[in-house]
């Protein structure tokens, strides 16, 4: 059983999410280390990039501190190499398709396997052209995780069927970033996932309260929260860890109450 998998052995997961460098690495394996210590079952690890597209505002400048304080992709795969052996959960990396080719897809993935890096999630990858890199990742021990968007319609069961790790299933239309309330008929979207594959899947987009977390975990496998944690780490800067701490035990205790 992959380690993503045994995320979801005990229950609904929850998975915070933070940028890597903001405001610099020391702190990202600090704010790592304390994530985990706080109940997290899985983190999303984001390697900063100029144009994230996917990304609301919050997520966007976090990426701009990360580069102006002069994180790289090769520092960040020695901050995760330094990281893992404490850390007994997942870690998988959320990026665009820009910055894994220009590494070089076999040089990338040989480097996330070095690390100890479980999965990779990469917005603007369309599921038509994934097939040249699933092959390098999966041989790397990387599972490429698909993304479901509330526009995907017909071709939810499609892109379920071959799905890796976890699904990551996007609660709304539109970008990153806190949301009052969510409109999109997940349960659906749930169910035509669940008719063609038993791998979980986890909502993200726009969920930072306790109510909305646990809302969406009576219907999903796992929740996923970046924007909010993004927005603490804005906020105390150096000082931020005692706060993700707290703010990823609440959201816990609300997820594993369901």
């Amino acid at each position: 059983m992959s380690k993503i998998a045994e995320a979801f052995n005990h229950g609904k997961a929850f998975i915070p999410f933070l940028t890597a460098g903001d405001p610099d690495l020391e702190k990202t394996e600090e704010f790592i280390l304390e994530i985990e210590r706080s109940g997290a079952d899985l983190i999303e690890i984001g390697i900063p990039f100029s144009d994230p597209i996917a990304e609301g505002i919050v997520i966007q400048e976090a990426d701009i501190r990360a580069l102006a304080s002069g994180t790289t992709t090769d520092k960040i795969f020695d901050m995760v190499a330094k990281v893992r052996p404490q850390v007994r959960i997942p870690l998988v990396f959320m990026t665009y398709l820009n910055p894994v080719f220009h590494y070089g897809y076999e040089r990338f993935f040989s480097r996330c396997q070095e690390a100890g890096i479980d999965g990779i999630i990469i917005p603007d990858l369309p599921f038509e052209e994934k097939g040249e890199l699933d092959g390098i990742a999966a041989a790397h021990g990387v599972d490429l995780i698909s993304m479901i968007a509330p526009t995907s319609e017909e071709r939810i069961q499609k892109i379920a069927a071959e799905a890796k790790g976890f699904l990551y299933v996007v609660s709304s239309m539109g970008v990153t970033g806190v949301r009052s309330e969510i409109t999109t008929d997940l349960g659906a979207i749930l169910e035509n996932i669940r008719k063609v594959t038993d791998v979980p899947a986890c909502v993200g987009f726009g969920i930072s309260t306790p109510e909305q977390a646990a809302e969406i975990a009576s219907i999903a496998d796992g929740v996923i929260v970046g924007s909010a944690i993004v927005r603490l780490a804005e906020q105390y800067g150096g000082h931020a860890a005692e706060h993700i701490g707290a703010y990823v035990r609440k959201m816990k205790e609300s997820v594993a109450g369901i």
